[in-house]
C-alpha cells in the first residue's frame, strides 16, 4: 500500500477486537445489491468454515448501525442448513449461537442476510468526473463495515463476488470473471470468482463505468489488465502499461505469481495505492499521462508476493508486507536504472526514518493496536532499510536465495518476523539474532558522533565512533579515508559498544574521512577531524 492518504484517518476507527477465533474460514460467497436511488447495499453472505473448538456459538464480524449516524449493517436473518439462527448483533459483531454444539475439525456454513449504509469499507461516492462509483477499501479491517467476515490478516478463504446493480456500470474484482448477465432493462448480474484463499483486506469490488484493455500476457497465461475512468483513457492505458515490465521481473526474483490475472484499476481508494489480491486499486491521480507513477505500480504488484501471498500473521509485523514492498520497488529501480537511482531512494528513506525514530520510541515490530497508525517510517523505509542491510552483511546471492525461500515456504499462509529471521539463518549459516533485535524489535537508530584524528609522526588515523542513543546497536560501519595522492582507503570498523576508538596505518596523510561511504547503513551522525 502507498500511504498517501486522500482524507482524513482520524475519523476512521481500525482498532481490531481482538476476540479469540473459533473458526477457519474456507469460503465466502458474497451477493451484493447496488442501486443509484440511495447509498443503500443489500448483502447475502453464505460462510463455509472449520470449527477450530468445540463451541455452541460463534463469533462474525459486522460492524452494526451507529445511532448517531444512520449508518451501519443490521443483520436480518441467519440460518444455517435453511434453519433460522439466534444472534445478537453488538457495535462490531455477531454473535451467533449455532443452536447445537459443533465439534472441532467439522465444517459447516452459515447464510447471513444483511443491509444498510456502509459507514466506511465501501466507499460510495462521486470520482473526479462527477460520476457515481462503489468501491471497497478494506484496508487494514474495515470490511466488516460492509461485509459479515473474519476481518483478520490471518484468515485467508476463496471468494465469490455477485454483484446486482445498474446496467451502466461495469464491477471488476478478485480472481476470474464467472458471469455477466442482463436481468432486466436496468439491471446487471456480475460474478466474480478467486480461487486463491486471501484475506479480507484484500477482498475488494469496483463498480463504476470503465475503459477496459487487456494489456499484455505474462509467462503465456497471465493477463494484465487496465480498468480506467472512459476520460482518462489514453493516459490510463498508457500509464497502467508499466505493469507488463513490472510483473515478470518479480516472477523471475521472487518465484512464481500465485493468481490468474492482474488488473490495475484507477479508483477512490483512501490511499495512494492499495495492494488488492490480483485486482489493486490507485488513487485516481495515479494517472496522469506521464508514467510518472511508476513507483506506485511497483510498490503494489511487489504486494502481490510480500503481504498478499506471505503475509503478515498480524499487523505487528506489517513491514513484512510494507517494507518488502519499498525494498522490492528499491531493487526494481536499481535493476532497470541503476545503482545511483537506488541510492537516491535510499538516502531519502533513510532521512524520512531518521525523522521519525526523532519523534517516535516505537520498534518495527510493533503491537499498536491503531492499525492506521502503523503506516509509518518503521513499517516502510525503515523495513525496507533492514532489507538492504541484510543485502549488504549477507551478499546479493545470498539475500536472494534467502528471499525467494521464504516467498516459497509462506506463500499462500502467514509469516511473523521471526520465520523470516529463521529462513535467512538457514541458507546464511549465521545466527541473526543480534541483528534481528536491534533493527526490528528495539526503537531507533544508531546517532553516531565520529570523530578522527590523524598522527603525521606514526602515519595513523584514530576514529572514535560514539553512539548517542540510549541502546549501543552493533553494526559494520565502512569508512573510506580521503589520503595525499587522491587515494582512497576504505576500512570497516565493528562498532558494538556506546564508544569504540580504533586506530590503524594509512599509505599517506588523511585529507578527509567519509562514513559509510556506499549507503549501506542506516544511522544519522557527524564526521569531524583533522
Amino acid at each position: 500500500m502507498n500511504r498517501i492518504i486522500l482524507f482524513g484517518l482520524a475519523l476512521i476507527s481500525c482498532v481490531l477486537l481482538h476476540a479469540q477465533r473459533k473458526i477457519d474460514v474456507l469460503h465466502y460467497t458474497f451477493r451484493i445489491g447496488l442501486s443509484d436511488s440511495s447509498d443503500n447495499i443489500t448483502g447475502d453472505a453464505l460462510i463455509r468454515f472449520r470449527m477450530l473448538e468445540t463451541t455452541p456459538n460463534l463469533l462474525i464480524d459486522l460492524a452494526a448501525v451507529n445511532p448517531a449516524t444512520s449508518k451501519g449493517m443490521k443483520a436480518g436473518k441467519v440460518m444455517m442448513k435453511g434453519l433460522p439462527l439466534t444472534y445478537t448483533q453488538t457495535e462490531q459483531q455477531l454473535n451467533i449461537s449455532l443452536g447445537a454444539i459443533v465439534s472441532a475439525g467439522d465444517t459447516a456454513e452459515i447464510q447471513i442476510q444483511y443491509s444498510g449504509v456502509p459507514s466506511d469499507g465501501l466507499i460510495i461516492s462521486k470520482n473526479k468526473y462527477g460520476h457515481r462509483t462503489f468501491f471497497a477499501d478494506n484496508w487494514p479491517n474495515r470490511g466488516h463495515n460492509w461485509l459479515p467476515c473474519v476481518d483478520d490478516p490471518g484468515d485467508k478463504a476463496s471468494v465469490d463476488f455477485i454483484v446486482t446493480a445498474p446496467q451502466h456500470y461495469q464491477v471488476v474484482s478478485n480472481g476470474l470473471l464467472i458471469e455477466e448477465t442482463s436481468l432486466s432493462a436496468d439491471k446487471k448480474l456480475t460474478h466474480w470468482r478467486e480461487d486463491v484463499p486471501i484475506n479480507t483486506k484484500v477482498m475488494v469490488i469496483g463498480v463504476a463505468a470503465f475503459a477496459v484493455q487487456r494489456s499484455g500476457t505474462i509467462a503465456g497465461c497471465i493477463p494484465v489488465y487496465s480498468w480506467v475512468y472512459p476520460e482518462d483513457r489514453d493516459k490510463g492505458f498508457y500509464d497502467y502499461e508499466q505493469a507488463n515490465e513490472i510483473l515478470p521481473f518479480f516472477i523471475r526474483e521472487v518465484g512464481p505469481y500465485g493468481y490468474r490475472k492482474l488488473a490495475n484499476v484507477q479508483s477512490k481508494t483512501i490511499f495512494g495505492g492499495l495492494e488488492n489480491a490480483n485486482t489493486i486499486f490507485y488513487a485516481e491521480g495515479s494517472v496522469r499521462g506521464d508514467r510518472r507513477s511508476e513507483g506506485l505500480l511497483t510498490h503494489e504488484i511487489a504486494h502481490q508476493w510480500f503481504g498478499n501471498m506471505a503475509t503478515e500473521k498480524s499487523f505487528a509485523h506489517l513491514w513484512l508486507s510494507e517494507g518488502f514492498a519499498t525494498y522490492m520497488t528499491i531493487y526494481y529501480m536499481e535493476s532497470k536504472y541503476g545503482r545511483d537511482t537506488a541510492v537516491k531512494m535510499l538516502e531519502e528513506d533513510r532521512r524520512q526514518v531518521a525523522a521519525f525514530a526523532r519523534k517516535s520510541n516505537r520498534a518495527i515490530v510493533d503491537e499498536d493496536p491503531d492499525f492506521m497508525k502503523l503506516l509509518n517510517a518503521n513499517s516502510y523505509q525503515k523495513g525496507g532499510w533492514v532489507l538492504h542491510m541484510l543485502r549488504q552483511q549477507l551478499g546479493h546471492e545470498v539475500f536472494m536465495k534467502a528471499i525467494k525461500k521464504y516467498y516459497a515456504q509462506y506463500a499462500g499462509s502467514n509469516a511473523d518476523t521471526r520465520d523470516l529471521q529463521h529462513v535467512f539463518e538457514q541458507v546464511s549459516g549465521k545466527s541473526l539474532k543480534t541483528f534481528f533485535d536491534q533493527w526490528l524489535y528495539q526503537p531507533g537508530i544508531p546517532q553516531l558522533d565520529i570523530k578522527w584524528n590523524y598522527a603525521p609522526r606514526t602515519k595513523k588515523i584514530t576514529i572514535t565512533v560514539k553512539q548517542l542513543q540510549p541502546q549501543a546497536f552493533s553494526f559494520p560501519l565502512k569508512i573510506a579515508i580521503q589520503c595525499s595522492g587522491g587515494k582512497t582507503q576504505t576500512q570497516v570498523l565493528q562498532v558494538k559498544n556506546n564508544t569504540d576508538t580504533f586506530s590503524f596505518s594509512l599509505t599517506g596523510t588523511a585529507s578527509s574521512v567519509l562514513a559509510d561511504p556506499d549507503t549501506e547503513l542506516l544511522y544519522e551522525g557527524t564526521v569531524t577531524g583533522k
